[in-house]
């Protein structure tokens, strides 16, 4: 679709984008970790997020992606092994009172990061191209951002350049701009105070350094910087440990997960008992008690009145939080049991994908087909006759070539005339068969139709296309389904995302001679979850017995639902990927009425890689699925 304005119209790079998640969660070693593109890079301990920096993009790709794992780099790995957060939220309490409290901020964001990288890569040496890239690029950045500032009188940013290029210059003789007088008196000063920043090997002693600079800095000048350059995240206490109260409780996960269909209404009686036990090792009868762990139920929203408050005694099964180290010795920390491996992939409470965790599936019953459709339908099949009996021409040949062609090369049966391999092989095969193959092929198609509102003006055109793959698929006695999937934008909420399903063709019925007019039941409707509706219709080829399995979606754009529309290209690739690792082949059909943008190619090669069939114009849609799926058959034939 061509627009006439293009605002922030910004596409994700699913692939860079799950590249750098599975980098975020490997260096954290923690799988609970996000990955997120924000204006400025950070971390956020408390959300569990690293933020990669747009300053990256629309840089050539190999600029690109160094740019940005060097900013997972310095969050994933040096802020969170390399920075002490008590110190940090101790200088943010202190910058208040200042008169240049965003200058302050960038200058330790600055020094802080620049003295994380080198630890990085003491520990990890690999890292050291993606952080020479890194450098480069800003050094060449803030030099531009110098002689701006500069001409614009903006001192202090001019100042803050000026100290990023002090910090990273292999030249001992730099330079300085142009300011006025004053100022010009404080630079060699200033930069004494900067290469105090060498020397600094914690937090701490970088945060005393910053604020030393900025008291020389107000003495000469009285405003504040106008642009921000790096981000200082606003820091609080459960940052320091890491850890709040509430994740420190051993919550294991219930063996089911099923949840009460009816809620709690709020007058239900709760019974608190308390249960004491005692025996001979115990000094003191009445402290101790006994731990029951629930490990199978129904999940329900009835809360107790409070909890259990923590007594002096309480020392079986309890939970210390002290100031002891951990050892390096016997450390079992990488090892994973079971249930920890289940909630890392995310299939515990979340089958679907975390962005369809409210998504429900509803679908619609089969209508039976009005004769004008029967009657339309015969029109749209006379329409694609041509193609179909060509291809079951093509595949019948096939099939009856596979029948005459002997086996050879097997360790049993009639005696080849080749019998030289029997003096230059270890264990020659020298025997073939002529035993026929099944004339069946061994594959299953499932057809995926988008319906939402976009499909309004290509569904006529799509519906030919449809039913020249179940004619074609029917001919040849390949079982198929043909579903219509869409989002109810109307009923849609933050809880509740209904997702409605129909199944024009199922396949117990897809090979009788009377199916088909109920193709034309499909509709253009509403939103599109493509990754759910992917999820569900996959759940249906893992069951098919069938060696080739194919799921074949036809699609006008990127997903688009409720709370869908940020991540539905990482959500529609995982659930691509899920289903290929699982044996099922995927491929997509995109229609377009008026030729297609490069950014809408490289959204859907985001998502499909190289299996995405572009048809540029929808009239086209015959031609080009009859090569498709010529070649899905010879596949499965072979």
């Amino acid at each position: 679709m061509y627009r006439f304005i293009h605002f922030n119209d910004e596409k994700i790079d699913s692939m860079l984008l799950m590249e750098l998640a599975d980098l975020t969660r490997t260096l954290t070693k923690d799988y609970e970790y996000e990955t997120e593109f924000r204006v400025h890079s950070y971390l956020d301990k408390s959300e569990k997020r690293v933020y990669v920096s747009h300053f990256w993009n629309h840089r050539p790709v190999d600029i690109m992606r160094a740019g940005m794992k060097s900013d997972v780099f310095l969050r994933a790995l040096g802020n969170i092994q390399f920075t002490n957060f008590p110190s940090a939220i101790k200088f943010y309490e202190q910058v208040e009172g200042y008169k240049h409290p965003r200058f302050i901020k960038q200058l330790f964001k600055l020094a802080e990061d620049l003295r994380i990288e080198e630890e990085c890569k003491k520990i990890r040496p690999g890292m050291i191209k993606e952080f020479t890239v890194r450098r480069q690029i800003y050094m060449n950045y803030f030099q531009s951002q110098l002689t701006v500032n500069v001409a614009k009188s903006f001192q202090l940013d001019a100042i803050y350049n000026l100290a990023y290029i002090l910090l990273n210059t292999d030249s001992p003789n730099i330079s300085y701009p142009q300011l006025n007088a004053q100022v010009n008196e404080m630079l060699p000063l200033y930069r004494s105070n900067l290469e105090k920043l060498f020397d600094a090997t914690t937090t701490a002693e970088v945060a005393d350094i910053s604020l030393q600079i900025a008291e020389l800095v107000e003495s000469y000048i009285n405003k504040d910087m106008i642009n921000d350059y790096f981000h200082l995240p606003q820091l609080d206490a459960e940052d320091v440990s890491g850890q709040t109260y509430s994740e420190l409780l051993r919550k294991d996960p219930l063996k089911n997960d099923d949840q009460a269909e009816e809620s709690a209404s709020g007058d239900e009686e709760v019974f608190n008992e308390e249960m004491k036990t005692w025996h001979r090792e115990t000094s003191d009868p009445g402290k101790s008690f006994m731990q029951f762990d629930l490990e199978q139920g129904t999940q329900t929203d009835i809360l107790a009145n409070e909890a259990r408050e923590g007594e002096a005694g309480d020392q079986a099964l309890a939970i210390v939080q002290g100031s002891a180290r951990k050892s390096s010795n016997k450390d079992f920390s990488d090892l994973q049991s079971m249930e920890s491996m289940e909630i890392e992939s995310g299939k515990v409470g979340t089958p679907y994908g975390k962005e369809n965790k409210y998504a429900r599936p509803i679908f619609l019953p089969k209508v039976i087909p009005s004769q004008d459709e029967i009657n339309k339908y015969a029109g749209y099949k006379k329409n694609v006759s041509l193609y179909q009996k060509k291809l079951k021409n093509v595949i019948d040949i096939t099939l009856e070539h596979k029948k005459i062609q002997p086996r050879t090369d097997l360790l049993y049966g009639r005696l080849n005339k080749k019998i030289l391999r029997f003096f230059t092989e270890e264990q020659p095969r020298l025997f073939y068969k002529k035993n026929e193959p099944s004339n069946e092929i061994n594959a299953v198609f499932s057809l995926l139709i988008d319906c939402s509102a976009s499909m309004q003006d290509k569904m006529e055109e799509t519906k030919l296309g449809i039913t020249l793959f179940h004619e074609a698929l029917k001919s040849v006695k390949v079982p198929h389904e043909i579903t219509g999937f869409w989002e109810d934008a109307g009923e849609a909420s933050e809880k509740d995302q209904p997702n409605y399903f129909k199944k024009v063709i199922d396949f117990s019925t897809s090979l009788h001679a009377k199916s088909g007019p109920e193709i034309l039941q499909l509709e253009a409707e509403e939103d599109n979850r493509d990754g759910y509706a992917i999820r569900v219709c996959s759940e249906r080829l893992y069951q098919r017995i069938e060696e080739q399995k194919f799921l074949l979606i036809f699609s006008d754009g990127e997903p688009a639902a409720y709370g869908y529309s940020q991540n539905g290209i990482i959500d529609t690739h995982e659930a691509v990927q899920e289903a290929r690792k699982r044996g099922i082949e995927v491929f997509n059909i995109f229609l377009s009425m008026n030729g297609v943008e490069e950014e809408q190619r490289k959204v859907f090669q985001n998502i499909y890689g190289p299996y995405s069939l572009v048809v540029p114009s929808i009239d086209k849609l015959p031609d080009m699925l009859f090569p498709l799926l010529r070649k899905l058959l010879f596949q499965s034939i072979r």
